[in-house]
């Protein structure tokens, strides 16, 4: 097995325990990765003067894959994202979610297994943005009355959702290529072209245009409050979606809600060059450094690094070891104790990932 050099990024908050606890659980499936240690998070804003380092950047360009744990996100002031500038300057355009139930984790469904596939790069998180009051907002709501666009209230926000043919026919194909490689059966897009013809609209057409290219696939589309009214009556209805970045955003907690929760949802950050794997999660700073966190998304995100780089049997085994220790639910932590209402002892993140690695040797 060769060796793999890969950029971890342990963010802050729970980051540092849920990626000590999946370095553990990679190294007991038999992966021979090298790590190369990157800072993002509030704790760099002090020494650098931003939460992510042009350092981690050059780093994720000399290994092309990175994992990284939760980060810190200031709300409503402040440093946008850190996973927005990851994604802006590396190109990621794609976001990749799958969805399955894992027995033993208390979810509402037993048997969800869809992906959500989700445009990055532009829609209402480009960060087009005029702030209230600013000339900026004025000359642009002066400029809507003009040319009878519909009147804008003076003292408006504005953020403006740009949607392009290029950006649209990229993350449509992708979705189209990932079900036709892994044998999905069907395609949804999810818009609200009804209202917004001419940026959802745009998406839909081109959706449309790229679907006759897989004849194979079964494709359809849904607005995006009819799909969420129909994928919580029944999510065996859709297997892949795909959708622009702010109803993505949305809809893929909606389905990790469905199937147990943020806490054991991984996900994928893919571009032409670069890919970056990350638990989706917060990064709970209420309980950062107690050992009470979840660390199963950035361990199934692990897997997903794992397969993007030719280890797949190392990624199944992962997979594997974590539905059987969900299925006997002896050494579980505190959230999925709440969650099927057991009073069993809740185990530490230590205790889990020790658990994983033993399941793991065991089966070796």
């Amino acid at each position: 097995m060769a060796k793999h050099i890969v950029t971890l990024i342990p963010g802050d908050g729970i980051g540092p325990e849920t990626s000590a606890a999946m370095q553990k659980v990679v190294a007991a499936a038999g992966a021979d990765i090298e790590w190369e240690l990157a800072e993002a998070g509030a704790h760099m804003i002090e020494s650098c003067g931003s939460p992510l380092p042009e350092s981690t950047i050059d780093s994720v360009h000399r290994n092309k894959v990175a994992i990284k744990g939760p980060v810190t996100t200031p709300v409503g002031t402040g440093f946008r994202s850190v996973n927005v500038a990851l994604r802006k300057a590396l190109k990621l355009n794609v976001n990749l979610r799958p969805v399955i139930s894992i027995p033993g984790t208390g979810s509402r469904y037993e048997d969800i297994d869809l992906v959500v596939v989700r445009e990055n790069s532009e829609d209402l998180y480009a960060g087009v943005e005029f702030e209230e009051g600013s000339e900026g907002a004025k000359e642009l709501i002066e400029f809507c009355k003009e040319q009878g666009a519909g009147v804008i209230r003076e003292d408006s926000g504005i953020s403006i959702k740009p949607i392009s043919i290029t950006a649209s026919d990229a993350i449509v194909r992708y979705a189209f290529d990932y079900a036709k490689r892994l044998g999905r059966r069907k395609v949804t897009a999810a818009h609200k072209a009804n209202i917004m013809k001419f940026s959802d609209g745009l998406f839909l057409r081109e959706a449309r245009k790229v679907a006759e290219d897989y004849p194979e696939i079964e494709f359809n589309d849904n607005i995006i409050d009819a799909f969420c009214m129909n994928l919580v009556m029944d999510p065996s209805r859709f297997d892949v979606i795909v959708f622009p970045n702010l109803y993505g955003d949305i809809a893929s907690d909606l389905c990790a809600g469905l199937a147990g929760g943020l806490g054991i949802a991984p996900g994928a950050n893919i571009g032409p060059d670069y890919a970056v794997f990350e638990a989706v999660h917060g990064s709970a700073p209420d309980i950062a450094g107690k050992d009470l966190c979840n660390p199963t998304a950035q361990i199934l995100s692990a897997a997903m690094m794992l397969d993007h780089l030719g280890e797949t049997d190392c990624a199944a085994r992962i997979r594997s070891a974590i539905r059987r220790i969900y299925r006997e639910g002896e050494v579980v932590t505190g959230d999925i104790r709440r969650a099927t209402n057991s009073d069993k002892p809740a185990a530490s993140c230590t205790e889990f990932a020790a658990e994983l690695c033993r399941i793991l040797e065991e089966d070796n």
